[in-house]
């Protein structure tokens, strides 16, 4: 990867809604050769994807919470509980961590009352879960931007 498909990055990280003639120009090449890169970095899976970024509030799931879990540490244990995550759709974002905790879920639910049924129903109901500790958010203070790219 060069200097051309690190900006190409930069550029559809900040707006991927770009079309390839405005990418072309703004990294210095022509619309042919851009869309030959950006193809590229698509088929090497570089580019994983492109999404819309939606406003929770918008959506009824502006309360969010991180939630620590705790899993028994055998390997049917935690593979059954990551593939249960798998359908609940309220975890936005799961991490299976070194340490403790053994996992770090991002939970995106309506209210309180949601989280609770949420808690109740579904998070101590899996698999191997052993303890769940919750943290409420109060504050987004930045907001997630893509990677750095160098």
């Amino acid at each position: 990867m060069d200097k051309i498909d690190r900006h190409i990055l930069r550029e559809l990280q900040a707006d991927g809604r770009l079309t390839n003639l405005e990418l072309a120009e703004r990294v210095g090449l022509s619309a042919s050769a851009c869309m030959r890169r950006v193809r590229q970095l698509e088929a090497d899976g570089v580019i994983r994807g492109y999404r819309a970024v939606i406003d929770p509030e918008a959506v009824g799931r502006s309360f969010e919470v991180l939630v620590s879990i705790e899993v028994r540490r055998d390997r049917r244990s935690v593979e059954a509980f990551e593939e249960a995550l798998q359908d609940i759709p309220d975890v936005i974002e799961a991490y299976r961590l070194f340490g403790s905790p053994g996992c770090l879920l991002r939970i995106a639910v309506a209210d309180l009352a949601a989280y609770e049924q949420l808690w109740i129903e579904r998070l101590t109901a899996l698999e191997g879960v052993t303890e769940v500790n919750s943290q409420i958010i109060m504050k987004r203070v930045k907001e997630p931007r893509g990677l750095p790219i160098g």
